[in-house]
């Protein structure tokens, strides 16, 4: 049997995915929010925006494309009785309340933990 060489090729190969891109296509822009450290003393203003970045992430990773709808679930289930939300609701802001205590880990990880600093998240 001969042996047969593979073609070399000029210019890379370039895979796409078509699906995947039909799929970014449709999909609506993610609502925005900001994430800002408040109450905490911090040896440099870089520190604070790496402890942001980790937050987000996190809760991005928690939530996915749910972050707003969750944010806002929780504001509502902190200012209505439990008989005035619905289950959807009440589910949504336990949703929160879980991705937020991990994002809040993640945000302290090489900051250390002091009880008055916190994540303010705010729907822009």
């Amino acid at each position: 049997m001969p042996v047969t060489s593979l073609p070399e090729f000029d210019t890379p190969l370039h895979f796409v995915e078509v699906e995947a891109e039909a799929e970014e296509a449709d999909a609506s822009p993610p609502e925005a929010y900001t994430v800002r450290l408040a109450d905490y003393a911090l040896p440099s203003a870089d520190a604070a925006r790496v402890a942001e970045q980790r937050f987000r992430r996190e809760i991005d990773k928690q939530l996915g494309s749910d972050v707003i709808a969750a944010l806002r679930a929780f504001q509502n289930a902190s200012e209505s009785s439990e008989s005035e939300l619905s289950k959807a609701e009440i589910a949504m802001a336990k949703r929160w309340a879980k991705a937020y205590d991990a994002a809040r880990t993640a945000g302290f990880r090489d900051l250390g933990e002091t009880d008055e600093a916190y994540f303010e998240v705010r729907a822009d």
